[in-house]
């Protein structure tokens, strides 16, 4: 019961809130798809093969609500025999936006239905090296029941409705091997925040969202364990925090 009046509150909040706005039907079918999360399995599939692709069973979104939410087109698009292929790449730069040589990159491509509504979204095998695929499956399916923050257009997970798993998390060797140096490193007392920087390589960008190409990640490692912990970052218009140890199942203390 408690969770049907939390469940009807968020959707009289932000629907109050839509209500308030004109031309916003992309938010509408992104709430749409927010309360899809509620049964997960039935409205969506994962698989994790050579990257990592959500698919989306019963689609609410079409192409140009990705364009209208997040500012900017893709890198490229390309028909395809059942819909369309929009494919996004993002580029490590330096600090004035200047491509790293060699070159580093990795991708999500977003494909649509002859409907033109989004039927899969994949994340490239080197994004997984930030956001292994369990940890990345977890984060979507804690996202039902989220807490919605109207302003900043967020969700928020609550962490004791995060699925608990046994995935080791990646291993800052690893991760500097793939991903070369950090443009920075801030140290903490018990943490290391390395701080890279990604250009997407986009055909379009609406006037004064010029900052929305640029990503801007931030992974914490554990200074004792040298274990990725956190990882923050936006990419095309979409902010991702994943805080690895909420994910992580306790170990039973020994008797």
């Amino acid at each position: 019961m408690r969770r049907l009046y939390q469940r009807i509150t968020r959707v009289g909040l932000v629907f109050l809130a839509l209500a308030n706005l004109t031309g916003c039907l992309e938010w509408v079918r992104a709430y749409q798809t927010y309360l899809q999360l509620d049964e997960f399995d039935r409205h969506f599939a994962i698989t994790a093969q050579d990257g990592f692709t959500l698919h989306f069973k019963h689609p609410k979104l079409y192409s140009e609500d990705f364009v209208l939410l997040a500012k900017l087109r893709a890198s490229n698009e390309q028909p395809e025999a059942d819909g369309k292929l929009w494919h996004y790449v993002f580029r490590k730069v330096d600090m004035e936006n200047r491509r790293i040589t060699p070159e580093i990159q990795f991708f999500f491509d977003l494909r649509f239905n002859k409907l033109d509504k989004i039927s899969s979204w994949t994340f490239s095998p080197m994004f997984l090296q930030i956001a292994p695929a369990e940890f990345l499956e977890a984060s979507f399916r804690s996202l039902s029941g989220a807490e919605i923050n109207e302003e900043k257009q967020q969700l928020k997970a609550k962490a004791e409705l995060m699925e608990k798993i046994s995935a080791q998390l990646p291993k800052k060797a690893k991760v500097v091997q793939n991903l070369g140096p950090p443009l920075e490193i801030t140290e903490e007392e018990k943490q290391e925040i390395y701080y890279y920087r990604f250009l997407l390589d986009t055909q379009g960008i609406e006037p004064g969202y010029e900052d929305r190409a640029v990503s801007e990640v931030r992974l914490s490692f554990d200074k004792s364990s040298g274990e990725l912990t956190k990882m923050s970052g936006r990419f095309a218009g979409l902010k991702i925090a994943i805080n690895y140890r909420d994910y992580q199942e306790t170990p039973e203390p020994e008797i």
